[in-house]
């Protein structure tokens, strides 16, 4: 099956899905739009445009790591990495809200040490990250967000 040309073909129905899915999340303070049965857990990502400066919100599947929450900057196995990922490399201190939650974090890339001990807690959160990794040459980035 050809899932980057699928997901090339979804990417407009995705984007709409996901910015209805943030507004629901905001507007309810994270009632809907956290959890889902049977799916991992979701918060919102604010990060600015690298360089437009626009302000944007992404809905994304996140780990914990004790204080630290990480994301993973995998575009479902996409050959690039996730437009978010460089806006928080350009602008790393943001927020995110957890369930009604809203924090300040500051964000990073994992260094590979930290990798090894976070690859595994975040394929136990969502198995898929795996496939995503076989899928692609890149080495998907683990996002650290640090609470600031």
């Amino acid at each position: 099956m050809d899932y980057l040309g699928l997901a090339d073909r979804s990417w407009p129905v995705l984007r709409r899905l996901m910015g209805g899915h943030a507004t629901v999340y905001r507007l309810t303070g994270g009632l809907v739009g956290h959890r889902f049965p049977g799916a991992p857990p979701m918060l919102l990502l604010d990060h600015v445009g690298a360089r437009s400066g626009a302000r944007r919100t992404s809905p994304l599947v996140y780990a914990r790591d004790g204080e630290n929450v990480i994301l993973v900057a995998s575009k479902g196995g996409y050959p690039k990495n996730p437009a978010w990922l460089h806006n928080l490399m350009a602008n790393p201190d943001t927020t995110v809200q957890i369930g009604h939650s809203r924090r300040p974090v500051h964000a990073r890339v994992a260094t590979d040490a930290e990798r090894e001990h976070l690859w595994p807690l975040v394929v136990g959160v969502y198995s898929g990250y795996a496939d995503y990794q076989k899928r692609t040459d890149r080495q998907i980035p683990l996002v650290v967000l640090e609470p600031r």
